[in-house]
């Protein structure tokens, strides 16, 4: 976050939130970071409108397909630790106030060849998984490929000379029943959330902010936005160049055999090439589920939201199947069950962006995805709205700053 981050305070709460739409904080994009924000913040005593042109959650951008993978040391580095540690704490918390299953911590196991490959552009990214858990004191193991295979037969043609980081607190979050109960919860505690409204522009004078919407004008002391894909359609520069809209494909095909996955069955991010396309990831069938969902990732052509092309073909599924699950996990068949869509956002370098607006003081901009989003999500609401509500966060914010960019 950068130096004038901390200066930056909520001003004094003017009336209360009427029709014509004023608040301390307005969120614009109710995706995985802003019903993350919304929430915190409502939690905080803060009145705050959340805004949405769809009804989250939905399928239309990045936070839907039933699963998402959660690790407490990343590969992207030590920056993002607090982040996920802070999630898991509050997914915990908000299962126990709402009765919901939020996180599944059945492992995960992230392996790669000897001498290691990248993976969101990141070197060795095994190795920077096991530096982040000796550094914060996250429980792990360090295993040969010979050893996975051994505790996890569900993983095929391992040559043995692999490594891998198996994390036991690691698994998946439901990413459709976090935004869900993180919204319910908001709206518990009093913030207004309008959704079917989009919003045409973002502005700002000396009373606050100023969002033209679909729905009318809303006024607000300060502003977040996570409006995921959109964000760059909407705030223009630097975001028009920083932000880069990929389409990404989930699979799930038919097991004809789910002997190998027990219970003890982990997640994994399996890099077995050297370049960031000689990857794939996925999960455990869920309880009473003949179905295993993975995926890849894409990186070479690039597309908006709105113009995003939602048919998975057969083919594209046949080419994963083939190139990156047969021989690799047990049971599976090419038989797809179901296919979705979905979008990453990327950064020049995958990393977030969580900074105020550089022509906007009151504007903080949430664009926290490429790729490896989800999972710090929760922690990303409560810094921001501890930015929001007390110009300051407990988590060290700087790394994700726009001045990296220039």
């Amino acid at each position: 976050m950068s130096e004038r981050e901390t200066s930056v305070v909520t001003s004094e709460r003017e009336t209360p939130v009427a029709a014509s739409g004023r608040a301390d904080v307005v969120v614009v994009g109710l995706g995985a970071m802003g019903s993350a924000a919304l929430y915190q913040l409502a939690r905080s005593g803060a009145r705050v409108i959340g805004l949405d042109r769809f009804a989250p959650p939905h399928a239309n951008g990045s936070s839907h397909g039933e699963s998402r993978i959660t690790r407490q040391s990343v590969g992207e580095g030590r920056d993002y630790v607090p982040l996920v540690l802070a999630s898991h704490r509050i997914w915990r918390e908000l299962e126990a106030e709402t009765g919901e299953d939020l996180l599944n911590a059945c492992g995960v196991v992230v392996m790669a060849p000897a001498g290691g490959a990248s993976h969101h552009g990141k070197r060795d990214f095994v190795a920077t998984s096991i530096a982040g858990a000796e550094a914060f004191g996250i429980p792990h193991e360090v295993l040969s490929g010979v050893e996975v295979g051994a505790r996890f037969p569900q993983f095929l043609g391992l040559k043995g000379d692999e490594k891998a980081y198996y994390e036991p607190g690691g698994g998946y979050v439901r990413p459709e029943r976090c935004i869900a109960a993180q919204l319910a919860r908001a709206g518990e505690l009093g913030a207004e959330i309008r959704t079917g409204t989009e919003v045409l522009a973002i502005a700002q004078d000396a009373e606050g902010v100023v969002v033209t919407t679909t729905g009318g004008t809303v006024r607000a002391a300060q502003a977040v936005v996570s409006a995921g894909a959109w964000t760059a359609p909407l705030l223009g520069r630097p975001f028009d160049r920083l932000l880069k809209v990929n389409r990404q494909l989930l699979h799930w095909y038919a097991l004809d055999d789910t002997s190998a996955y027990g219970a003890d069955a982990p997640v994994f991010i399996w890099m077995h090439g050297a370049t960031d396309t000689d990857y794939l990831y996925g999960f455990p069938p869920m309880p009473g589920d003949p179905r295993l969902k993975v995926a890849t990732e894409q990186y070479d052509g690039w597309t908006t939201a709105d113009a995003l092309d939602r048919v998975v073909r057969p083919e594209e599924s046949a080419a994963m199947y083939e190139r990156h699950v047969a021989g690799r996990l047990a049971g599976a068949t090419p038989q797809v069950v179901q296919a979705a869509a979905c979008l990453y956002t990327v950064t020049p370098d995958r990393g977030f962006i969580i900074d105020r607006h550089p022509a906007h003081d009151r504007v903080l901009v949430v664009a926290a995805c490429s790729g490896h989003g989800f999972k710090h999500s929760a922690g990303i609401g409560e810094a921001v709205a501890q930015v929001m509500t007390t110009g300051r966060s407990t988590v060290d914010l700087a790394p994700f700053s726009l001045s990296r960019f220039t």
